[in-house]
């Protein structure tokens, strides 16, 4: 793609990353057949083609418009399009470029300002979450039906494993999950404890700065990851924790890009970059250990299906985070069926839920949409249960569903702490 960039921007970090990023796009429009906002909208400026064109006439100096905003807006960044992409565009990359510059020059209305300042205070604020979820839960009865659908059922939430091991891992405090799904850190961490490693979470650590930063509030969302790196790294360094280990594929995504975004700063950038490395998916992890490990694990998952203790037909959801994100592909699958779970066949498995961070509800019509089209798909094998890898995709698909959706982590947990 020919590009002629603005004087304003042609000669800075976002400009020459944006300008690399264009030229690798030739036009084919295999993205198309892959963006789920353009399988429902059938718009092109409501796919990636469209939305890169746009975001090339806004970096060329051309009017922005509210439209222009909108079009951006309605991008779930899911990143399926890179995953089809035969250029290696890195689209995700250059729409963080094109909303930001975009929000600076169109100004939004009220209610949108409010309810986006809302969610970066509300969610990045772990207290306030907390106490906020707290008092939700415990009236979760009395709610009216779409607010209680944001609000997660109480569930069984096993004892945080806390036997001192040699190895030691460390888990991402997080800013939601301890709050929605306790369960999900707890159920990690037993597992760990089983292979004979240790969990710790530092509490000087955060909110991966993933929402700031995606709802344009680079800044703070910086500042969130510089946060998280200073914590973090001391103990990767030195060899005492081995890894960092993601039980959230969007957190997860958006750490292993923590070196992305501190590339240009003297400072962080290698920092940054080590704990990037350091970062795995507990699935990744998982497949890293000795067969023997695994073998006693799945010992006790298979009990656990035949006592019916836990389900033993699941329908998978492999988060965007993971598939697209961070193109981890069959990799708990693998893990699932090697351990004794029996995987249904989910049609489109590749497409968006609808959740996407914060987009269920700043787009609730097209985020209803897909987790109707992907319920549909996850159901149609008949499975006792959905599983998925993702604390968001997992609230999302539960205030539908007709089955259990759990964490996968959380019923391998139940197999090994009974």
């Amino acid at each position: 793609m020919d590009t002629q960039l603005a004087d304003w921007i042609k000669d800075t970090p976002d400009g020459k990353a944006a300008d690399a990023i264009l030229r690798k796009c030739v036009h084919c429009g295999f993205c198309t057949a892959t963006c789920p906002t353009y399988q429902i909208l059938g718009d092109e400026l409501d796919s990636p083609r469209g939305r890169i064109y746009l975001i090339k006439q806004v970096l060329e100096g051309k009017q922005v418009t509210r439209k222009t905003q909108q079009h951006l807006d309605r991008c779930l960044t899911c990143r399926n399009c890179e995953t089809t992409c035969p250029s290696g565009v890195k689209y995700g990359q250059l729409i963080d470029i094109g909303r930001k510059i975009v929000d600076e020059r169109v100004e939004r209305p009220m209610a949108e300002k409010l309810t986006r300042q809302s969610l970066k205070m509300l969610m990045t604020n772990r207290s306030m979450f907390t106490a906020g979820m707290t008092m939700g839960k415990a009236v979760r009865g009395i709610l009216p039906a779409s607010i209680q659908k944001k609000v997660p059922a109480k569930r069984t939430t096993l004892p945080f494993a806390n036997t001192a091991h040699t190895r030691k891992v460390i888990l991402l405090k997080g800013c939601v999950q301890p709050a929605m799904m306790p369960s999900i850190d707890s159920a990690t961490s037993v597992i760990l404890d089983a292979l004979g490693i240790q969990s710790m979470v530092i509490q000087e650590s955060g909110c991966c700065g993933a929402v700031k930063f995606h709802l344009n509030d680079h800044a703070g969302g910086l500042a969130q990851m510089k946060t998280n790196i200073d914590a973090w790294h001391s103990l990767l360094q030195s060899g005492e924790a081995e890894a960092l280990v993601m039980n959230a594929s969007g957190c997860g995504v958006t750490v292993r890009e923590y070196a992305h975004h501190f590339e240009n700063d003297a400072e962080y950038a290698a920092k940054a970059k080590l704990v990037s490395e350091k970062t795995l998916d507990i699935g990744e992890f998982i497949t890293q250990q000795n067969a023997d490990g695994l073998a006693r694990l799945g010992t006790k998952v298979k009990a656990a299906i035949e006592q019916q203790r836990i389900p033993g037909s699941i329908a998978f959801h492999p988060p965007c985070t993971l598939q697209h994100g961070q193109q981890i592909k069959g990799v708990i699958e693998n893990v699932l069926t090697t351990l004794g779970f029996q995987l249904t066949p989910v049609a489109d498995s590749h497409l968006c839920c609808g959740s996407a961070g914060t987009y269920s509800v700043l787009q609730p019509e097209l985020s209803k949409e897909l987790k109707k089209r992907k319920l549909a798909n996850l159901m149609a094998g008949k499975p006792q249960a959905i599983a998925s890898a993702n604390i968001g995709c997992l609230g999302h698909l539960e205030s539908d569903a007709t089955v259990d959706v759990r964490h996968w982590v959380e019923w391998v947990a139940q197999a090994v702490y009974n």
